[in-house]
């Protein structure tokens, strides 16, 4: 069993590991051992670990906003509520220190 922190999370959970094996060509070994040379990554098990997580991270944000999309599909603001919307955007804007 490793310590593993889960992105999102301040606690540490013991996982039980498996290992997967995978194949990878020469030339992206030759960018990993780079990473892991220039102390971006522990290791290039640390490197493809965080690389699976970030996919992982990305799939849930995309189904996230698929959520979204089809909520405000289902139940569009009313022309009130784009006023409003657009309203405060434009407050928003014009408060920026450009």
């Amino acid at each position: 069993m490793y310590p593993i922190v889960y992105p999102g999370s301040d606690s540490l959970r013991l996982m039980t590991s498996r290992q997967v094996p995978v194949r990878l060509p020469a030339s992206v070994l030759v960018d990993l051992d780079a990473l892991v040379t220039c102390g971006a990554f522990r290791s290039r098990t640390a490197a493809i670990r965080a690389g699976i997580e970030m996919i992982i991270a990305a799939e849930r944000e995309r189904e996230i906003d698929a959520a979204i999309v089809a909520g405000y599909r289902r139940c569009p603001p009313s022309p009130a509520e784009d006023r409003a919307a657009v309203a405060e955007l434009r407050a928003a804007i014009e408060d920026e220190p450009w």
